[in-house]
């Protein structure tokens, strides 16, 4: 094998925890420097459907996930090379703390180089800040770490408190005071999608630009340094469990996958739909809120989103539910994710305990529970293969069928969400992550040609 190499400016935003500012800085970031004729090319840590949407926007350019558990390192590898093959900078969002998780923000970006920020909360501490942050940098030898960003920063003495209490090899790089004017939207599972508030979007964003340049510390306005970045020239293999990749080609060669996308079903990775074009699926998208007929398909996919506000639009809707059920009795393939699943269901109560009739392609009933909910990284062992995923969802399921099979954990022993499959359907609360298994992911859109 042999290697080639590229360099490009990168920087990696971590936190101490959630809600500290990390997509409203990252996306002013972006928005920044592509003003200025950069091209940014932004990725988000772990599995996440919202925050890319933003950053998308904000950065005018596609955004894909990293992940070593869910994607695996050629896979990641492979994505910052390309990227930093035409951009300007890299910039890369962590989740949660700069340590959470297993993997965990540190050691991906410690598994390539990149050096990190950590966007800090600072309103109700000075010197403190500085100490949270020095711990963090020290914490482990392998991550390197570029300086703190002061959020919601009170006063020029709040920043100065701050700055003097810094080691001098962990500058303050930029100190940004409390606006509410950039704040991003949110609702019960996170961020708002882009595309319901695009133009609110525009107007933040610009504001964040300015936000930016009124710091007193210009560390982060400057391109950080350049990481190099590595291309083994191999065939990427996500997950390694198959020798034969080049069966999986074109696998999908003359089938047509019709995707439901609208502001009821929206959780997309950009990844899943390179994947299937990759194993030469065509890709047409239709509304299941808006149009009255299906495109013509070989299979259909039902990702995850809110169907739980739209659910009187979705019941109303009476020419596509039969038209999806028409298209269930075929015994073509259907892949339906965490809403998808419960727009599957005979039936769904929404947050204003209003229950509505849905496809009925799937006994049982779904209903939301308010804040409680579950999430957490999982691998859905079905018949086709396994193939890695998550689950991230607000609302209950009940008198379903009898699972073909169960989430595995990550990291416990108690069974994960229920996967469910009849004549073409696969149904769970889990959103896979088709790079992770081609092979399996393309048996379960030929699911009328498994016999």
């Amino acid at each position: 094998m042999t290697a080639s190499v590229v360099h490009c400016p990168a920087l990696f935003l971590t936190a101490p925890a959630s809600n500290q500012g990390k997509t409203t800085i990252t996306a002013a970031l972006a928005r920044y420097f592509t003003n200025q004729g950069k091209v940014v090319r932004v990725f988000k840590t772990g599995p996440d459907y919202l925050d890319p949407q933003i950053l998308a926007q904000a950065s005018k350019q596609p955004v894909e996930q990293l992940d070593i558990w869910m994607a695996g390192d050629d896979y990641c590898q492979d994505k910052l090379f390309q990227a930093a093959q035409v951009a300007d900078l890299i910039l890369v969002e962590g989740a949660m703390g700069m340590f959470d998780g297993d993997p965990s923000s540190a050691d991906l970006a410690a598994r390539f180089g990149i050096p990190m920020a950590i966007v800090m909360d600072v309103k109700g501490m000075a010197q403190t800040a500085a100490a949270l942050a020095t711990g963090l940098a020290n914490f482990r030898d392998d991550v390197q770490v570029a300086g703190l960003i002061a959020n919601r920063c009170g006063s020029e003495r709040h920043a100065e408190l701050i700055r003097d209490a810094l080691p001098e090899n962990l500058p303050l790089l930029a100190t940004l005071k409390r606006d509410e004017a950039i704040t991003l939207p949110e609702r019960h599972l996170g961020l708002v999608q882009a595309d319901e508030v695009k133009d609110e979007l525009e107007i933040r964003f610009e504001a964040a630009v300015e936000w930016l340049k009124e710091t007193q510390d210009t560390g982060l306005l400057e391109l950080p340094k350049a990481v190099v970045f590595y291309s083994i020239n191999k065939k990427v293999s996500v997950n390694k469990q198959t020798d034969a990749e080049q069966t999986i080609e074109q696998r999908l060669a003359g089938k047509t996958i019709a995707v439901a996308k609208d502001a009821a079903f929206s959780f997309i990775y950009d990844a899943n739909l390179i994947a299937l074009q990759s194993m030469g699926a065509k890709i047409v998208f239709f509304s299941p809120l808006k149009d009255q007929i299906l495109p013509e398909a070989d299979a259909l996919w039902l990702p995850g989103g809110y169907p739980e506000l739209h659910a009187k639009a979705l019941s109303d809707n009476t020419a596509m539910r039969q038209a999806i059920l028409a298209f269930y009795q075929t015994g073509k393939g259907i892949l339906a994710e965490c809403g998808g699943m419960l727009y599957s269901l005979n039936d769904l109560t929404d947050l204003n305990d209003d229950c509505y009739p849905m496809l009925g392609i799937l006994e049982g009933q779904g209903a939301m529970r308010g804040k409680r909910g579950c999430q957490g990284m999982q691998t859905a062992v079905i018949p086709q293969g396994d193939i890695r995923g998550h689950a991230h969802h607000r609302s209950r399921s009940a008198n379903t069928p009898e699972p073909v099979g169960y989430g595995r954990r990550q990291r416990h022993p108690a069974p994960g969400e229920a996967i469910y499959q009849q004549k073409g359907l696969t149904a769970s609360y889990l959103h896979l992550f088709f790079p992770s298994n081609l092979d399996a992911t393309a048996k379960l859109f030929l699911a009328d040609q498994q016999g």
